[in-house]
């Protein structure tokens, strides 16, 4: 009986410890292992992005960007830089200025590279991009709670190519604003 019950005990430890089966490739596994870093940048607004030249507290009330606005929802940044310039600076300023006029509104800060470097080294730049945007908006008085980043890395490139003016068009933070409050 002694036996009977021992050599239960090791055939239940041998079952607990069985690894399982292998995960065979598919045709997404491929894309599952190039967006991962979207797969963790990617953030939860439940609300959904509105578009830059339209914005409000919802869906069904939209607010117009004003003009020096509208077209001006990107900051761009020098190669390997997290450096915000002047121009920017008054950019991101006049952000905050409309942010603080309308208190259901919140931004997604979305940080990008061109594609020279590692994937891990753009992820860090992208994000410390995106930070740098944050903390401008931040010291203009936006509220922290309003603010999101997200960091892409090279995987959402604005223009494709490799020169200096495709990469130039790619180092940048987006700024997207979210309806809800």
């Amino acid at each position: 009986m002694k036996k009977l019950i021992a050599v239960a005990a090791l055939l239940g430890l041998l079952a607990a410890c069985k690894s399982p089966p292998p995960i065979k490739p598919d045709a997404g596994a491929d894309l599952a292992n190039k967006s991962e870093a979207s797969a963790i940048a990617q953030p939860d607004d439940s609300a959904g992005p509105v578009s830059a030249g339209e914005v409000g507290a919802s869906s069904e009330t939209a607010v117009a960007l004003p003009p020096e606005l509208a077209n001006r929802t990107v900051v761009y940044f020098a190669f390997d830089s997290d450096a915000i310039s002047a121009d920017d600076q008054a950019l991101l300023a006049a952000h905050a200025q409309f942010l603080g006029s309308r208190p259901g509104l919140r931004v997604r800060l979305e940080g990008h590279t061109d594609e020279r470097g590692t994937r891990e080294y753009n992820i860090g730049l992208s994000e410390r991009r995106a930070q740098a945007v944050r903390r401008v908006l931040g010291l203009q008085g936006v509220a922290d709670s309003r603010l999101t980043t997200v960091s892409y890395g090279e995987e959402r490139p604005a223009v494709a190519g490799e020169d200096e003016s495709a990469y130039s068009r790619n180092r940048r933070v987006e700024i997207v604003y979210v309806a809800g409050g």
